[in-house]
């Protein structure tokens, strides 16, 4: 479905990341394992990319540094000579009531998850063009859709994912380049194991499903949205959160 592609994938070293840059060398993509400060996990994603017989390349970079991000998206470029799919996941949280949230917590998450994205767009646009193809899928959320108490920071971020991806969506058309956005709801990841019980519980009654959702939920969509069978889909905002947003 995806052979002779080439992923970027930011923030592919764990979670749901990782997931997606896994199941999109399982569809035959080379892909790109960026991450930021987890070394040791991006080596593990490197391998197992690699014994499904796929190339891959690890970038340490932090994706709310425009100019890192710039030179890691040359440098592979020059590496691979083409960048087909770019999926902006790399996120951040720093969850707290607006009372308590410091203007610093405030700009890392906006910086990371929505400056972030920007900035790897803004340096693949000039490629993108060029091919005259092109698959963007950023991560939004379902704290983006219907906003969430203590996490002003993240929703908004979020949020401003979802405009972004409208608005590349719309820029990126008519040259054969689509941007889509996949919003998780509450997805099994590390971060969520380490939820109490009973905050794990309210949530999951806010669920239709009455379930969490796992990372391959997520990166199957992903997948889906990176191959040709969406090749007629652009600026939507796929919730993949068993129906909390309904």
């Amino acid at each position: 479905m995806l052979e002779g592609k080439v992923a970027l994938v930011t923030g592919a070293s764990r979670g749901i990341g990782r997931e997606i840059a896994l199941t999109l060398a399982e569809y035959g993509a080379d892909v790109i394992v960026n991450y930021n400060g987890s070394e040791e996990k991006a080596a593990q994603v490197k391998a197992e990319i690699e014994k499904l017989g796929r190339r891959a390349k690890m970038v340490q970079c932090s994706v709310a540094d425009y100019e890192a991000s710039g030179k890691m998206i040359s440098d592979m470029l020059a590496v691979f000579g083409h960048i087909d799919i770019l999926v902006n996941n790399a996120g951040i949280t720093k969850d707290n009531l607006m009372i308590k949230m410091s203007e610093d917590d405030f700009d890392a998450v906006i910086d990371t998850n929505l400056k972030g994205t920007f900035n790897t767009i803004k340096h693949m646009y000039r490629a993108f063009l060029k091919q005259r193809a092109g698959r963007i899928i950023n991560l939004s959320s379902v704290s983006g859709v219907l906003g969430n108490a203590g996490q002003a920071n993240y929703a908004a971020s979020k949020a401003g994912v979802i405009g972004l991806t409208k608005s590349m969506a719309k820029e990126l058309a008519s040259r054969n380049i689509t941007v889509n956005a996949v919003a998780p709801g509450y997805i099994d990841t590390d971060m969520t194991q380490a939820m109490s019980d009973g905050a794990k519980e309210a949530i999951i009654a806010q669920i239709p499903l009455k379930r969490a959702g796992q990372t391959k939920d997520i990166a199957e969509m992903v997948a889906f949205l990176a191959s040709d069978k969406a090749s007629y889909i652009t600026g939507q905002i796929i919730s993949v959160d068993g129906g909390m947003a309904i």
